[in-house]
């Protein structure tokens, strides 16, 4: 099994600098928000919001920050009323691509998503029109100093589904049902992860070998992640590291 798409690997490059942008801190804040109200703001007994305490620390979001948003979820404050969805399309190419959202105003969200699919030349589609391409995955990652056969046999014996090497990491796949559990029982185990995160796969990616249309779906795709109400993106595309680096020359 290949592990994330390449729009995946390419935003792990952006990572650091990302990190830095208020629109970054506010979709952790709005996660926290979110978790917070769904499952209570003990982290001990609500793993969503564990999960997501952790990814917004790595991330350099203040503990204040974090202590606010959990508290707003819980009701000490005035929570905005923050509605989950998903909005799917293709982008130039016949990519595939899938955007979870959180907003408190659906049809602000919709209008702004859809003006970008078509500022690319790209299309909104209807619920569910490209979401099957895509397997819901829990995703572990370790650092390489992690012993591999340990962890792998740990991993197996839990249920995982996968344990591969991408990107200078050990990679725990899980299905969305065990993530849970298997991040628990690994952490049981002794073994450290560095990041944990429900994602999308795609079953298949689609080779894009035309430099213009490479541009167009990148700069979709950053205009997506870019909105406040837009969480994740997830699209079924492969592009040559040759295109990538005349793109960004």
């Amino acid at each position: 099994m290949s592990g994330h798409s390449k729009w995946s690997t390419i935003k792990h490059k952006k990572a650091k600098v990302d990190s830095q942008r208020a629109v970054v801190f506010q979709k952790y804040s709005r996660e926290l928000i979110v978790s917070a109200r769904l499952g209570g703001p003990d982290p001990a007994g609500n793993f969503r919001l564990r999960t997501a305490i952790e990814k917004a620390k790595a991330a350099g979001l203040p503990n204040d920050n974090i202590k606010r948003a959990i508290e707003k979820g819980a009701g000490a404050g005035s929570a905005d009323n923050y509605e989950e969805l998903i909005y799917e399309g293709y982008a130039p190419g016949g990519v595939a691509v899938v955007i979870e959202a959180m907003t408190d105003n659906r049809n602000r969200t919709a209008g702004d998503i859809r003006s970008f699919f078509t500022k690319y030349n790209g299309s909104l589609g209807a619920t569910g029109c490209v979401g099957w391409m895509f397997d819901q995955r829990g995703v572990i990652t370790f650092d390489k100093s992690v012993d591999f056969d340990k962890l792998f046999e740990a991993a197996i014996s839990l249920d995982a589904l996968d344990v591969n090497e991408e990107d200078e990491q050990y990679k725990v796949i899980t299905s969305a049902e065990n993530f849970q559990s298997v991040t628990e029982g690994l952490e049981a185990e002794g073994f450290k992860s560095e990041s944990a995160e429900l994602t999308r796969i795609p079953q298949n990616t689609i080779e894009i070998t035309d430099e213009k249309t490479a541009d167009q779906i990148l700069k979709l795709l950053d205009k997506l992640e870019e909105h406040d109400d837009v969480q994740n993106v997830y699209a079924n595309f492969d592009i040559s590291d040759e295109i990538l680096q005349k793109l960004e020359a």
